[in-house]
Order: C-alpha cells, then sequence, then structure tokens
C-alpha cells in the first residue's frame, strides 16, 4: 500500500469515526482524528504527543486547537480522558470502562487486562450525589 493510500484511508477512518460522535469534520479535526484512529488501533495520547505528531507530518495545528478539539472529542464521547497525578492528561480512543498501568519511568500509559481486576464494593455516594465512573491507574515501575 502507498502512503498515499495509506493517509487516505486514515482520513476516511478519522472522518467516519468524527460523524459517530456528531461532530463537524472540520480540517484540522479529520487531520487530528487520522492521528488517532487512522490505522483501527487504540491509543493513548496527551496533547502535547498528538501536537507533536501533527506537527511531525507537516500539519499546522497550534496546541491550543489540539486541546480545545480534544475536549470536543471527549464531549461527544470519542475519547476517554484519563488523569494522572491529577495534572496529566491522557486520551484514550478505547471508551469501555478498563483499567490503565501507568508507566512511571517513562510516562506511558497503557491498557491493563480487565479480566483480571474484581472490584467488589464502592462506597455510597454522598447524599445529593451519584457515582458517574470509577477509574483505575494501576502504577508501575521498573524494579531495582
Amino acid at each position: 500500500m502507498s502512503e498515499t493510500q495509506a493517509l487516505n484511508i486514515a482520513q476516511e477512518r478519522g472522518t467516519a469515526w468524527l460523524e459517530t460522535g456528531g461532530v463537524r469534520a472540520t480540517r484540522q479535526r479529520v487531520t487530528l482524528a487520522s492521528l488517532l484512529v487512522g490505522d483501527g488501533q487504540n491509543r493513548h495520547v496527551t496533547a502535547e504527543s498528538l501536537f507533536e505528531a501533527a506537527k511531525g507530518q507537516g500539519d499546522a495545528v497550534s496546541l491550543a486547537t489540539v486541546y480545545n478539539t480534544l475536549r470536543a472529542f471527549c464531549d461527544a464521547g470519542l475519547l476517554q480522558e484519563v488523569t494522572v497525578d491529577g495534572s496529566k492528561s491522557y486520551f484514550d480512543t478505547n471508551t469501555h470502562d478498563h483499567p490503565h498501568f501507568f508507566w512511571e519511568d517513562d510516562g506511558r500509559l497503557t491498557d491493563a487486562p480487565s479480566e483480571d481486576l474484581v472490584i467488589t464494593k464502592l462506597p455510597n455516594a454522598p447524599d445529593g450525589a451519584e457515582i458517574a465512573s470509577v477509574d483505575v491507574v494501576i502504577r508501575l515501575r521498573v524494579k531495582s
């Protein structure tokens, strides 16, 4: 497959993905969507890593646009935001509930096997509140 064919397939997948979330397909959104889902694989990105990927293929997209677009994708249900340390956000194209490994040594976020995770009980939510979701991030480091 030629590079042009691969790019066309990625753009088609990105455009279709945007349509599933009801997001208008602007040039910049298609560019970022193509980077996120164009190869058919799920991925975890930061705004900065997505910005660098776009820049690396010669696309003119500002970092502010990347942040705003990621927020729009989350609002449309296309991405799941995973916050690590209360300050670093990762964006996951797999929106189904599943746990994550956070690799402290290199700052990577990867999926953890959900079949091995068992949560048997959650505390009751305070009066007037309901549990919206439960995020499980398992922090890992290389053994010394």
